[in-house]
Parts: C-alpha cells; sequence; structure tokens
C-alpha cells in the first residue's frame, strides 16, 4: 500500500484518474484528426482538412471516443468483450454525434446511406464492427503503451499543461459550436441578435468555416 502510494504521488496521472482520461483524449483528437486526413487522401487523392474544431488539427468526435473506451474498458481483458463492448459504444456514439450535428447546426460530416444495415445513414452494421476491432487494438496494444507515456510527463509540468489544455478546448469547442451554430442562423435568414453573433459573424465567416470544416454538408430540407 506504501509503495503504491509513493508510486502514485511520483508519477503523473498514474492509473485511473482525470488527467489520464484528458490526455487520452487530446491524443485521440491529434492522431483522429491524422486519420481522417490521411484516409481522405487515400480515397481521393487530395488533402483536405478533417478536424473538428476551428483552431488545431483535433478531431473531438475521436479524443471522445478515445475517452469513452478507455473509461467502459479499463482494465479489461476478454478480447470478445472488448469487441462486442467496443462495437456498441462506437456505433452508439457515432449515431448520437451526427444527429446532434445535423439537428443543431443543419450539416453532416458522414453519410452512410448506401451501407449495407446502415442507421439512418449515421452508423452501419460495416462501422460498428470497425469500431469493435479499433476498440481490441486500442485496449490491448495502444492504451497500455500510451499510458506509460503519459505517466512519463514530469509530475509539475503535466498539472499545469493539463489545465492550460483544458481551457483550451473548453474555449476551442465552445467557439467552434457557437460559430457553427451562427452559420446555420445565417443560411436560415436570422439576423444577429447581439454585438456577441454580430462578432461571430464577422470574424467567422462562410469562407472561414468553409476552409475549417471541408468534409461538412448541408443537410437539403
Amino acid at each position: 500500500m506504501e509503495e503504491n502510494l509513493i508510486e502514485t504521488k511520483s508519477k503523473f496521472a498514474y492509473g485511473f484518474n482525470f488527467y489520464k482520461v484528458f490526455w487520452i483524449f487530446m491524443i485521440g483528437c491529434f492522431f483522429g484528426d491524422i486519420h481522417e486526413v490521411l484516409l481522405h487522401f487515400l480515397k481521393h487523392g487530395e488533402w483536405v482538412a478533417r478536424r473538428g474544431v476551428i483552431y488545431g488539427p483535433l478531431n473531438p468526435v475521436y479524443g471522445f471516443g478515445a475517452a469513452l473506451f478507455f473509461i467502459a474498458m479499463y482494465k479489461m481483458k476478454n478480447t470478445v468483450n472488448i469487441f462486442i463492448i467496443g462495437s456498441v459504444i462506437g456505433g452508439a456514439f457515432e449515431y448520437i454525434c451526427s444527429f446532434i450535428q445535423e439537428k443543431v447546426f443543419g450539416t453532416i460530416s458522414w453519410d452512410y446511406s448506401n451501407y449495407f444495415l446502415n442507421i439512418e445513414g449515421r452508423t452501419s452494421i460495416f462501422h460498428m464492427i470497425c469500431w469493435g476491432v479499433l476498440a481490441v487494438i486500442f485496449v490491448k496494444y495502444v492504451m497500455p503503451f500510451v499510458e506509460k507515456q503519459i505517466e512519463r510527463i514530469p509530475v509539475r509540468f503535466g498539472t499545469i499543461f493539463t489545465w492550460c489544455l483544458v481551457v483550451f478546448m473548453i474555449f476551442n469547442m465552445f467557439i467552434s459550436t457557437v460559430a457553427s451554430r451562427r452559420q446555420y442562423e445565417r443560411h436560415e435568414g436570422i439576423m444577429p441578435r447581439n454585438i456577441f453573433e454580430r462578432k461571430l459573424d464577422e470574424i467567422y465567416t462562410d469562407e472561414r468555416l468553409k476552409q475549417v470544416y471541408q468534409n461538412t454538408m448541408e443537410v437539403q430540407n
């Protein structure tokens, strides 16, 4: 017990805690964006921004997915259980993200309507299987390595830098959300109602957001 307490104090984000979850979220955001960009390039031969926020090469969908996998399957060992739970979590999360994006912002970033056994085009059996396979790889091979690397961060630096990133990501996701919502309202002919919305229209124009969200498609009513 005493040795565990000493190890906990000497290592940053040791074990299961907020710091570990947040860093896995950030790593997922970054590598998720890289994955999307490379995948699009391999399919279409062009470099397109696939990020999910205005500032930085970050895709929070992957970040939240990685964090959910870590939280739900921490210490889980059975491969079949990991695959099943990963498939369900991944499919449900993908569906929810697509639903919210369409209803709040009037856009979608993917459409699986042409896939066999798709669910309203938001996810499909094929993609759920992919999520399950990804969960197995992530939990059994990636996560142990990533955890060790996170715990190697100096404690003082890690603590301060984590909270700087927390503030940055809260602002980043907030401004990305309200700017995208304001874009949707502009397209619906809704005029700005206050100085904040006027500033959003001035700073985050359609042209700028199109450069950020090059993969989004407006939903046709």
